[in-house]
């Protein structure tokens, strides 16, 4: 299945690619099919299962529930709007939306959380329901949220595997090996061929006009985190820390002896700027999913801010050589913190940034797939046990440590020939066998881990 540059970043909002964007998605498709139907439908109900119905409330799974089925999608949510809708609906108990009656909605009863077992597809799962005059079931359909704002139906997650050959596009590589074979048959880089395989879908000027609000909308979201300060929702008492280290880092500019680390922190700092925006629900653009945000705008930023001779220019290459890698994971492992552990969201993110950075400072196919592989190989086994079920600790500072191992992994693959002895694809393999290995503990619900150890009320 070929797998668009645009499916893998798409701007939403904060905190959950998998949690508030994709409910919110299922949401709006639910409405279409209620749309589509014959009967005449009186209410609406909603219930969250396993990873969505532990941490949901922590990651606004509810809230993005509610607002998808009155009508909001994540590219265009429009947060003092939202704030007034769900206001209307808690004292109204109805959701009024286009196309359809005034549905009863009652925030208390018709919003279930069943702690119960999985549903049996993937652990992000939600039914959601429609009711006639009598309270009476009569439209049901359950959806999948599989990570970076993805959603498919319970029909689609058990129909047959899809054909992985990519039809239509020239250059249909599947493995990381494919790629690197194409690349050498072709003479062309990751990124030339992503683009013609982009172009042969799309038009050039909504390709190119595309990129750029995508690098533009990462951009501004790093710029709003390094000026805010504050305390983060959730309850937590979280304090933003991206300012203040922003500050005493522009006031240490030009010291003689700042030490040669502190670059560091300046990849740090733009990264937590993302993810402080992500956990206060902010903009943001998904690299691939929201949990790992700040990874992928952080190296790019340090490459245009910090690397002498960088340019622009350069920008579609990072991005569209970093999609290729993040389809390859998605396509053969997965990019959901509920599916395989947070191996499977900063793994695949710094792994991304790794292979952006490789290619815009000159690597070659070789040594970009070793970037990338470098970069997620020392990811792997890593849990995803969020305290308080909140995008906040330990994934602000994560997503800090992600990009600098990014960073220091395009760093060795540009130092070497591109040889190596682990290949992408092995490592994305060893990430999928290491998610199915993973205790339901350590993926995503809040019920191991750092969750569990450290004291949050």
């Amino acid at each position: 299945m070929f797998l668009s540059v645009f499916d893998i970043f798409k701007i939403g909002i904060g905190p959950s690619s998998s949690h508030t964007m994709g409910p919110m998605v299922a949401a709006a498709r639910f409405l279409d099919l209620m749309r589509a139907s014959p009967f005449t439908f009186a209410g609406v109900k909603a219930r969250l299962h396993g990873s969505l119905a532990f941490t949901g409330v922590g990651h606004g799974t509810d809230r993005a529930t509610i607002l998808g089925l009155a009508g909001f999608d994540p590219e265009t949510y429009d947060h003092e709007r939202a704030e007034a809708a769900l206001d209307e609906i808690r004292a109204s108990h109805t959701i009024t939306v286009t196309g359809l009656p005034v549905l009863k909605f009652d925030l208390k009863n018709d919003m279930q959380f069943d702690f119960g077992p999985n549903l049996p597809l993937h652990a992000n799962g939600m039914v959601l329901m429609a009711t006639d005059s009598q309270d009476d079931v009569v439209l049901q359909e359950t959806y999948y949220s599989v990570g970076g704002g993805f959603v498919l139906s319970e029909a689609e997650m058990d129909a047959p595997p899809a054909d992985t050959s990519v039809h239509g596009v020239p250059y249909p590589f599947k493995t990381a090996q494919e790629m690197l074979q194409m690349a050498e048959t072709s003479g062309k880089s990751i990124a030339q061929m992503k683009r013609e395989n982009e172009l042969s879908q799309i038009e050039h000027d909504t390709l190119g006009s595309g990129l750029s609000r995508i690098w533009q909308v990462m951009s501004d979201c790093i710029d709003r985190g390094l000026a805010r300060d504050g305390i983060l929702p959730g309850g937590l008492n979280v304090r933003r820390r991206a300012k203040g280290i922003h500050d005493a880092l522009i006031a240490e500019r030009g010291m003689n002896l700042a030490p040669p680390h502190t670059i560091n922190d300046w990849m740090s700092v733009y990264a937590m700027a993302v993810n402080e925006e992500n956990a206060a629900g902010g903009q943001v653009v998904t690299a691939p999913t929201n949990g790992a945000a700040g990874v992928l705008p952080a190296v790019l930023r340090y490459y245009l801010d910090h690397v002498p001779g960088a340019t622009s220019q350069r920008i579609e290459d990072f991005l569209l050589t970093a999609a290729a890698i993040g389809g390859l994971v998605k396509s053969n492992a997965s990019i959901s913190g509920a599916e395989a552990g947070c191996q499977a969201e900063v793994g695949s993110a710094s792994a991304m940034a790794a292979a952006g950075l490789c290619a815009a400072l000159g690597g070659s196919a070789a040594q970009i797939e070793n970037a990338a592989e470098i970069a997620l190989e020392h990811h792997l086994g890593m849990t995803c046990d969020p305290v308080k079920g909140l995008v906040q600790v330990p994934c602000i500072e994560r997503n800090g440590l992600g990009a600098v191992k990014a960073v220091s992994a395009a760093s060795l693959a540009l130092r070497g020939d591109g040889e190596h002895l682990v290949p992408l694809d092995a490592c994305i393999e060893t990430l999928r066998q290491t998610g199915q290995d993973m205790s339901h503990k350590y993926k995503e619900t809040s019920l191991g881990g750092l969750a569990v150890n450290v004291p949050n009320c």
